[in-house]
């Protein structure tokens, strides 16, 4: 299962109880998120990276390739919910990183904050819908990437439009598929063929496709770049 590629920055394998397990260099030691194991490794403290828990671990482990993140990268983030993904993000931006987190709901937000956010400074919180994109547009700096992970049926379009107003040629969207929010009837495969067909008919080279199986059913990762 282990994923012998060249991780992100900040990013790498640590032994706990004899197997090798993801994890992030923790952004703020001595704090974990969501109940993760801390361990120290090269006189640093790393966060095991759940791969249940997260998608974006999930496809790191299957074999997703050249993950666009490192120290000082700045990212607009679509659906943060409570913050597992995000925080992993920001360890591994780092201090000169800086994370926008867009969440629709004011409550899963709020949890967001209280436990994320308000031990992170590289982190701005946004509680907007990611469909209404003038509503933040404008406390922008120059996005680097975009990470999309919506349970809607239009995922694919948001994360289009988002990327079209923030990203330039060469920027990478890193999309997260779910099968059963846009169509129930369908083989999950023939949907993930389907949104990256509309990547590619919006000017996006589809760089790499991974399923999330066994970490999460019927969900897909796709890392394309904006021609």
């Amino acid at each position: 299962m282990k994923n012998v590629e060249e991780l992100p920055n900040n990013v790498k394998w640590i032994e706990v109880a004899g197997k090798d397990k993801l994890a992030t260099k923790n952004f703020v030691p001595g704090n974990s998120v969501y109940g993760e194991h801390l361990q120290k490794s090269s006189n640093s403290e790393f966060r095991i990276w759940d791969p249940y828990r997260s998608k974006l671990a999930a496809s790191i482990i299957n074999g997703m390739k050249d993950i666009p993140f490192t120290d000082g990268s700045t990212i607009l983030y679509l659906g943060s919910s409570t913050g597992t993904t995000p925080s992993h993000v920001s360890d591994i931006v780092g201090k000169t990183g800086l994370l926008f987190c867009v969440e629709i709901s004011s409550r899963v937000a709020r949890d967001f904050i209280d436990n994320v956010v308000s031990f992170r400074n590289n982190i701005i919180p946004i509680i907007a819908d990611a469909r209404n994109i003038d509503s933040y547009t404008s406390i922008f700096r120059n996005i680097d990437s975009v990470y999309c992970d919506i349970s809607q049926p239009d995922q694919t379009d948001i994360a289009i439009n988002n990327c079209n107003e923030f990203l330039t040629s060469g920027s990478k969207l890193i999309l997260v598929i779910k099968s059963r929010s846009i169509d129930t009837t369908k083989d999950p495969e023939s949907i993930y063929e389907q949104e990256m067909t509309r990547l590619e008919s919006n000017g996006f080279e589809i760089n790499q496709m991974v399923n999330l199986h066994p970490f999460d059913k019927d969900h897909a990762m796709i890392m394309s770049t904006l021609k």
